[in-house]
């Protein structure tokens, strides 16, 4: 019997905040859990890094056309690092604690195609601007 569709719904939108992982399975070696949260870690910091650029694209670059189109970019990039970083951790920690594969992740793709868009603006921007 399929469930009704608002719990299927619900359910789904838990998978974006994903519960507490450490109430799942046993307690892994360490280091998994350790090498895990530097890589939560990393990705934090890099869309601190894309804010910063975002912000300083929006600030520093007044003379520049298209600098309001660089920084949101950047911004919405830092936006989106920043809001499936966890849900990646936890995702990962629950699967390390239960001795699963680990999920796949499109985190890295996006980050690609969106850092690559960014630059391919920008270069256009500054063509433009030059000209």
């Amino acid at each position: 019997m399929s469930e009704p569709a608002d719990r299927t719904t619900r359910r789904r939108g838990a998978n974006w905040f994903p519960a507490d992982p450490t109430t799942f399975g046993v307690d892994p070696d360490y280091r998994f859990t350790l090498a895990n949260e530097r890589t939560f870690l990393a990705w934090v910091r890099t869309a601190l890094a894309l804010a910063a650029g975002g912000l300083g694209a929006l600030t520093v670059l007044d003379d520049f056309g298209g600098a309001e189109l660089l920084g949101i970019g950047l911004l919405a990039l830092s936006f989106a690092t920043s809001a499936t970083a966890y849900r990646r951790w936890a995702l990962n920690e629950r699967a390390i604690r239960l001795d699963e594969p680990l999920p796949p992740s499109r985190l890295p793709l996006y980050m690609a195609i969106g850092v690559a868009v960014v630059s391919l603006v920008a270069a256009v921007l500054f063509v433009i601007d030059a000209s």
